[in-house]
Formats: C-alpha cells, sequence, structure tokens
C-alpha cells in the first residue's frame, strides 16, 4: 500500500525491484526533511524539496551538493557507514536507486547500522552505562580537537550568530504560543536569553579567539549515536546550515547532554561531561552549559513543532510530536530558571580519590568555570598538561615553591569569575589548612559562599585508581602511590572549615550521587 502524500518516487522507491541488491522489504521512516528507506543492509536518504528558510533543499542541483556535502562531512565521525551519493531514476515507468536513467533525485547511500547498537533504543531499555558514555565523552572530545577552524567558522560562531539564532527561535516560535509553548515560557526563555547574551558577551567573544569556535557536528543527539563493537559511530550531522554547524564546542556537546537530561538520564549526562571536560580541559566551558542546553531544548522544540503543518505527518504521529515539543519547552524553561548562588568550591582529597571528576561533572551540571591546579601547575612551568612527570617526592615541578604558586595562581584564575557573580570549582588537593585558609580569604573577599567538598576514598580505591591512571596516555595528573602515601601522612584535619561549608563525598558512590549531594549544599 502507497500513501498517497509520497512524491512517485518515494512511493516507487518502496518496491524492493527498485534496488540492483537483495532486498527483502523497504521501510520508510521520515524526519521533517528527509525520507529514509531502508532496503536490505542499506538506507538511502533523500530530502525533501523543502525551503525552510534556514535550509533550502527546494532544486535538484542544491539537493545534489548538500547530499555530496552530507557524505564530507559525516565521514569525519562515521567513516564506514557513509558510501555514496546515487542517483534516482526513472526508466520505463519505474523508479530505481543507483542505476542510469533519467535523473529525478538524489540519495545519500548509507550501511545500515545494527539495530542493537543504536542509542536511543538502547536507552529505552537501560542498555547504555557509564562505560560507555565516557567513551563517547572520549569520542567527542577528540573529535572537537581535531575539527576545522579558521576565520570563516571564527565569523560564524561568535555572539552575533548566537544572538541570531536565538532570534529566528522566537520568530519562528511565536506562532505555535498556546500549541506547544506557553506564553509564559517563552516569555520567561527569552528574557533570559537576552539577559545572558548582555552579560557574557565578552564570554562568548573570549572563547573564539581562544580557538573554542570549530566545525562542530550541529545535532549531536542521541538517536546519532551508535555503539558498534569496534566503536562509536557518531552520523546524521547537519550538512544544509555552515551558521548551525560552526559553534562553540560547548554548544555540540551540549545538545547531548541536554538529550541525556530529557530521558530521564541525568547520569549519563553526568558522566559524558565529566569524561569530556577531562579530555579538553576546558575551564570555562561549563559556564555556558546551561545557556546552551537551553538553546538545544528549545529547537528540539520548534523542530518538532514544524512537523504539525507537513500533509504527510499523521494524526498520531502529529499528536507525538506535539506532547515532544511541549516537553522540550518545559525543559528550555527549566534551564532558563537555573540559577547556581556564586560560590567558591574546592575540593579536598588525596591523589585518586575522584576530585578531578566530580569537579568537572559539578561545573557542567551547575554552570561554574572549573580550574585544574595539575594544569595551572604546568602551565606555570610551560609544560603540556599531558606530559608526564615522575619526579622526586618535593622537588622539580613538585617543589614547595612550586606548589605555593600554584595554589596562588588557582586563586587568581577564580577571582574574575566570582566578581561577576559566576561559581567557581578549584580541583586540587587542599590538604593544608593554609591553602583552605587563603581560598577562604578570596571568597570573602568577594562575599561569595565558600564550600569545601571533602572527598574520601579508601585505600584500596585509591590503589586500583591509580593503577588504572598509570595505564593510559594523555592523563593529565602525575599522582601515583608514593604520592598518595606522603599525603595522607601530611595531611591536616578539616577543623578549620565550618561544619556548615563542608560536604563529605564518598568517591565509592556514583557520579550522579556524589554530584547530586553537592548541588543540595549549594542549593542550585
Amino acid at each position: 500500500m502507497t500513501d498517497s502524500h509520497l512524491p512517485p518516487h518515494i512511493e516507487g522507491l518502496l518496491s524492493p525491484d527498485a534496488y540492483s541488491h537483495d532486498v527483502d522489504a523497504v521501510e520508510l521512516r521520515q524526519t521533517h526533511i528527509s525520507y529514509l528507506l531502508f532496503a536490505g543492509d542499506f538506507v538511502y536518504k533523500v530530502k525533501k524539496p523543502l525551503d525552510l528558510g534556514f535550509l533550502d533543499f527546494s532544486t535538484l542541483d542544491k539537493r545534489h551538493h548538500f547530499c555530496v556535502e552530507e557524505l564530507r562531512l559525516n565521514r569525519r565521525l562515521c567513516q564506514r557507514t557513509y558510501l555514496d551519493v546515487v542517483n534516482i531514476v526513472a526508466a520505463d515507468g519505474t523508479y530505481r536507486a543507483d542505476a542510469e536513467g533519467d535523473v529525478v533525485d538524489y540519495a545519500v547511500k548509507m550501511r545500515r547500522l545494527p539495530d542493537g547498537g543504536m542509542m536511543t533504543p538502547m536507552l529505552e531499555r537501560g542498555g547504555v552505562d557509564a562505560a560507555q558514555m565516557r567513551d563517547l565523552g572520549r569520542r567527542i572530545a577528540a573529535f572537537h580537537g581535531e575539527s576545522e577552524r579558521g576565520p570563516e567558522i571564527d565569523a560564524l560562531s561568535g555572539l552575533e550568530t548566537v544572538a541570531t539564532n536565538w532570534r529566528e527561535n522566537f520568530e519562528q516560535t511565536e506562532s505555535n504560543i498556546g500549541r506547544t509553548v506557553t506564553r509564559a515560557q517563552f516569555d520567561e526563555t527569552k528574557r533570559y536569553v537576552d539577559a545572558t547574551l548582555e552579560r557574557e558577551a565578552a564570554l562568548f567573544e573570549q572563547r573564539v579567539r581562544d580557538g573554542k569556535a570549530r566545525d562542530c557536528h550541529g545535532d549531536l543527539r542521541a538517536d546519532a549515536v551508535c555503539f558498534e563493537p569496534d566503536g562509536v559511530c557518531i552520523f546524521d550531522c547537519i550538512e544544509f546550515n555552515e551558521r548551525f554547524r560552526f559553534s562553540d564546542v560547548a554548544a555540540d556537546i551540549a545538545f547531548l547532554a541536554m538529550d541525556m537530561e530529557a530521558r530521564g538520564r541525568q547520569e549519563l549526562s553526568d558522566e559524558l561531561m565529566a569524561t569530556y571536560l577531562g579530555a579538553t580541559l576546558d575551564s570555562t566551558l561549563p559556564l555556558l552549559m546551561p545557556f546552551y542546553k537551553c538553546y538545544r531544548a528549545y529547537v528540539r522544540g520548534k523542530v518538532d513543532g514544524f512537523q504539525l503543518d507537513q500533509p504527510e505527518i499523521g494524526d498520531e504521529q502529529k499528536a507525538a510530536v506535539t506532547e515532544g515539543a511541549k516537553r522540550s519547552f518545559e525543559l528550555a524553561h527549566a534551564y532558563a530558571r537555573q540559577i547556581t548562588p556564586p560560590t567558591l568550591i574546592i575540593t579536598v582529597g588525596v591523589t585518586g580519590s575522584g576530585k578531578s571528576y566530580l569537579a568537572n561533572g559539578l561545573a557542567a551540571r551547575v554552570g561554574a568555570a572549573v580550574f585544574s591546579s595539575d594544569i595551572v601547575r604546568k602551565r606555570l612551568l610551560d609544560i603540556e598538561p599531558t606530559e608526564r612527570h615522575v619526579e622526586e617526592i618535593d622537588s622539580g615541578v613538585y617543589s614547595a615553591a612550586s606548589t605555593e604558586q600554584t595554589y596562588g595562581a588557582l586563586l587568581d584564575e577564580a577571582r574574575p569569575w566570582l566578581e561577576r557573580g559566576q561559581a567557581v570549582v578549584l580541583d586540587a588537593s587542599y590538604l593544608l589548612a593554609s591553602h583552605r585558609e587563603a581560598a577562604r580569604r578570596v571568597a570573602n573577599d568577594a562575599d561569595v559562599r565558600f564550600v569545601v567538598l571533602d572527598c574520601q576514598a579508601d585505600e584500596a580505591l585509591v590503589k586500583q585508581r591509580l593503577e588504572e591512571r598509570a595505564a593510559k596516555a594523555g592523563v593529565v595528573s602525575d599522582g601515583r602511590w608514593e604520592i598518595y602515601q606522603v599525603q595522607q601522612q601530611r595531611r591536616e584535619p578539616l577543623d578549620d572549615v565550618p561544619a556548615a561549608a563542608r560536604v563529605e563525598i564518598d568517591a565509592a558512590q556514583p557520579l550522579r550521587e556524589q554530584i547530586d549531594r553537592a548541588v543540595a549544599a549549594l542549593g542550585a
């Protein structure tokens, strides 16, 4: 049976005879901009002849151009899956794919990915774990580090483009007020966006100057991830609008973090972000996470809403996308209302106690800057962060003088952000009362709260972590067993920290539980 709303060539491609390879049956799936034909071991993706302003597939030449772009761009993250751009032809009253004849359209031909590895159904059956999210975080971090950058990308990644994208969002969703988004959600989200763009203008532009603008994926969500035995395949990036793909890397990773939270999987978002930040060492990215998660949730609601006016979308699907759009706008509104009080947060704990992982995950969750003593120490000495230094205790990089300089520089990093009313997490051992007291004085001078996260881990867990760390490349920390033993002897009790400012963290607990405990103490 065919659908009278479908174009003739799409109806024709529903026949197994339209393909030169073995096909038992053809399954058609649709997005708001594409038809996907699942035929045997392959998938053929055909672009709908739409002009939505932000994308233009209205002519055959344009659809061919963007098919070629889709192939090129997606091979960056999923090379073995994207095979070719093929003709769709009309011949003798029938339509065929990848054949000779009168070309009526084009398709991107892809290897069919294994259903069992697709992230969305895996999430629905509870099949995605922390280890997989860590793999995914490392893969995305590596991709962002390798992605193209340059003047054109910088020009489309700064404050002006971010503001333009938001204006477009509000213009294109105003007609949905009362249908998928409430007036209060629309107005309050807009006020939040306008205030953030004004308050953080310098940060947006500084990140572009710091090389954080890249040719990204642009649509990084669970639906675009497949876990395969030989690695993670991330597919379906945005090819149709450079303004959506050229962005701060924060906007890219925020989409997947938001998607996990929209699905009720905060623990997976935490694991993703803690790993990603540990790999990228991006201290200011967390400051923009609530903003970009709000953006991604809002765009998700907008895109769902586009389907409501397409005649080929049935009533049942329209009801589903309406509910999906409502949930997305509700989530965007929740991010817009997220408030983290200006706070100086320090970690206390020996090497291997999980301080850095907690610091990164917490910073991403609450929107705080995060600075690491390991990174600051090596930067002061003009050493690459991942360059290993195994030296005698209290010598070389880890001399007493270097340590004092490092702790002073950490506070210098924190001051400007605290003065701007931001939260800051300082990831360091802070085993000495003198270092904690210096941090407390900075908090007092900035008139912000002071919170100490006391990271506790038993010896067996620390030993296991240090052994695992020693076997990995690209690790920032030089911590090892001998250092742990010396730190245990030298650490000073937390008698100097008032009980109200101290939060005990059990490093054996899952990361989400650790962060939840810290967030509760912050009142975020």
